[in-house]
């Protein structure tokens, strides 16, 4: 079996939108891309992304991480490099309604019906797929209890504004806590599983 295992940059007010850059992510006049600390992470992200095989994402997520990832040098060093040789080496799963290719190598769309097919893809031998962005994807999945673990950077800060990943209308979950880890920075990581009964 596999695992859908989401990851998150979050504010403490459940913002998760652009935390890489200004021109991350500007729908609805977002003016805080970038908010993210790159090391505030204490090196776990990379830790993660070694148990990643596979990404799976929405369009918009897709897009920027394609218009990034995909076309970053392989050889550049330090973690840059790494992850740009892992996600160009992995497959990428595309939750789409509108695309009907995809450039970035190894990418696959996953077709209308989302769900079931991320279903398949859990049932198969494998190790962890990632969902990086893609809060409409995320939502979606919840709701057909597609999600294994939830992996949230959480930083000291309020934006006011933005777009949530527990946003209105998310399916009433209960959570438990399998680890937390509180940073000097202020940041604290905290994993949190699914509880079966909701």
């Amino acid at each position: 079996m596999s695992s859908v295992v989401v990851q998150s940059f979050i504010t403490l007010d459940g913002v998760v939108q652009a935390p890489g850059g200004p021109e991350e992510d500007t729908e609805d006049g977002f003016a805080y891309g970038g908010w993210q600390d790159r090391d505030a992470g204490g090196g776990i992200v990379a830790e993660w992304e070694s148990k990643t095989e596979a990404l799976l994402l929405g369009r918009k997520t897709y897009e920027i991480f394609a218009g990034a990832w995909g076309l970053w040098d392989e050889n550049a060093e330090g973690f840059e490099g790494e992850l740009t040789r892992l996600y160009n080496r992995i497959p990428k799963y595309v939750a789409s309604r509108t695309l009907t290719e995809l450039g970035w190598k190894n990418s696959h769309l996953l077709g209308s019906d989302v769900p079931a097919a991320v279903a398949k893809l859990r049932e198969q031998p494998g190790g962890e797929i990632r969902i990086w962005g893609s809060s409409q994807l995320i939502k979606s999945l919840a709701e057909h209890n597609q999600i294994d673990e939830y992996r949230l950077v959480v930083y000291p800060l309020v934006l006011g504004t933005g777009k949530k990943l527990f946003s209105d209308g998310f399916p009433f979950t209960r959570f438990s806590l399998a680890e937390s880890l509180a940073l000097p920075s202020g940041v604290v990581i905290n994993t949190y599983r699914p509880s079966q009964a909701r």
